[in-house]
């Protein structure tokens, strides 16, 4: 049997239940699991998570007691720098599994997003950088920004979560015998990272 192309997809039919298109191909899976990239945003992503908790509870106690403008501050900053450091690994890791730099189809929606939230850590930068606003109005835009973030994150981890589902469809389906069926068709919307590793 060969391998899907990219505008059709294998999937086993769940018992009772309508048919999905998997999240990656077969061909998509081996790169993803040949990336080097994978590993990289698989490390990034908590790392990233863990810093923005932090700098949360910086930012919060600054706008609570006034103190800590020093850490607050450099804490919005090292986010920042590792938001975009993962946006520019995690663009090289969608190429080599996906064959384009950004919005490839699973994962466009959560790009879209990304992109909102690098445009409000800029914002910050800027505010940062010119002065205007003051410090509180710039932890208010880190606030903003890290919400949106959060929102981001829960896109990857539900992406996560289906690759895993996917995963364990597959692997029963080959257990049990079951042919699969193929469904044509674009590859469905649905990239992280926080991104799975089998």
């Amino acid at each position: 049997m060969s391998l899907p192309s990219r505008g059709s997809s294998l999937t086993a039919v769940p018992p009772g239940g309508a048919r999905r298109a998997p999240l990656y191909t077969e061909a998509e899976r081996a790169r993803r699991d040949a990336s080097r990239w994978t590993l990289v945003q698989g490390v990034l992503a908590p790392l990233q998570f863990a810093v923005m908790l932090t700098s949360v509870v910086l930012v919060l106690r600054f706008l609570a007691t006034g103190e800590g403008l020093g850490w607050a501050t450099a804490s919005i900053v090292v986010k920042t720098l590792l938001l975009y450091t993962i946006m520019v690994t995690g663009s090289i890791w969608e190429k080599e599994v996906f064959g384009r730099w950004l919005f490839a189809p699973a994962f466009f929606w959560e790009d879209v997003v990304s992109f909102g939230v690098i445009a409000l850590h800029t914002a910050y930068l800027v505010a940062l950088f010119s002065g205007t606003p003051g410090p509180r109005g710039q932890m208010a835009i880190a606030l903003v920004a890290y919400a949106v973030y959060t929102v981001n994150a829960v896109q990857f981890l539900a992406k996560l979560r289906a690759a895993r589902r996917d995963e364990a469809a597959r692997r029963s389906a080959a257990f049990t015998g079951q042919q699969p069926s193929r469904q044509a068709g674009p590859h469905p919307a649905g990239r992280a990272a926080m991104q799975e590793t089998s």
